[in-house]
C-alpha cells in the first residue's frame, strides 16, 4: 500500500516486485492517492486474501498512519511501515534507516560547509545505521508470535 505516483516508491515497488519473483512471492499493488483510498486498499487485500502488508511511504500514508495501523489490526494483516513512528500508533514492524543517524550525519556536512567547503566535493554517502522496531502489543492483537532471536536483534521493542 502505497502512493505509487510517488517516483521513489514506483521504483521501490519495482526492486520489491523482482524481489518477489525470486522468492516465489505474489506482489499486488494498492495504490493510495488519498485517505479514502486506505479503507478500500485493505478491502481489496482482504478480498485477495493478502497474508500481509507493506506500506510506502508519501504524505498521505504518513499523515493518515494512525488509520493505517488501526485498520491493519482491525483486518488481521500484519504490516512493515516506512518510519519507526508508526510503531507508537500501533504499527506491527519497522525495519529501516535510522533517521535520527541521518540527521547526526547531515549535521556533519553542514559543518562542513560552514566552514568553507563545497558541497560538489563532498563525497555522497549511503545510509549505514538501520534499525528494527518491534510493537509486542500488535504482535499478540494479531496472534503472532514474534521469535526471541528477532527480539533480541531489535532497537527497540514496544510492549
Amino acid at each position: 500500500m502505497g502512493e505509487l505516483n510517488n517516483p521513489g516508491n514506483a521504483q521501490s515497488f519495482k526492486d520489491m516486485e523482482h524481489a518477489a519473483k525470486v522468492f516465489k512471492v505474489q506482489l499486488e499493488s494498492l495504490d493510495v492517492r488519498s485517505a479514502a483510498d486506505i479503507a478500500s486498499g485493505f478491502n481489496t487485500a482482504n478480498k485477495a486474501r493478502a497474508d500481509a502488508m507493506l506500506v510506502l511511504g508519501g504524505p498521505v500514508t504518513t499523515s493518515e498512519r494512525k488509520s493505517i495501523a488501526e485498520l491493519a489490526a482491525k483486518n488481521r494483516m500484519p504490516a512493515i511501515y516506512p518510519q519507526s513512528d508508526y510503531m507508537d500508533v500501533g504499527g506491527l514492524l519497522f525495519y529501516g534507516v535510522s533517521v535520527n543517524d541521518l540527521f547526526r550525519r547531515a549535521a556533519i556536512y553542514v559543518d562542513k560547509i560552514l566552514k568553507g567547503a563545497k558541497p560538489a566535493d563532498l563525497p555522497v554517502e549511503r545510509p549505514t545505521k538501520f534499525e528494527l522496531v518491534i510493537n509486542l502489543n500488535t504482535a499478540k492483537q494479531l496472534g503472532l508470535a514474534i521469535p526471541p532471536n528477532v527480539l533480541a536483534r531489535a532497537d527497540r521493542v514496544i510492549r
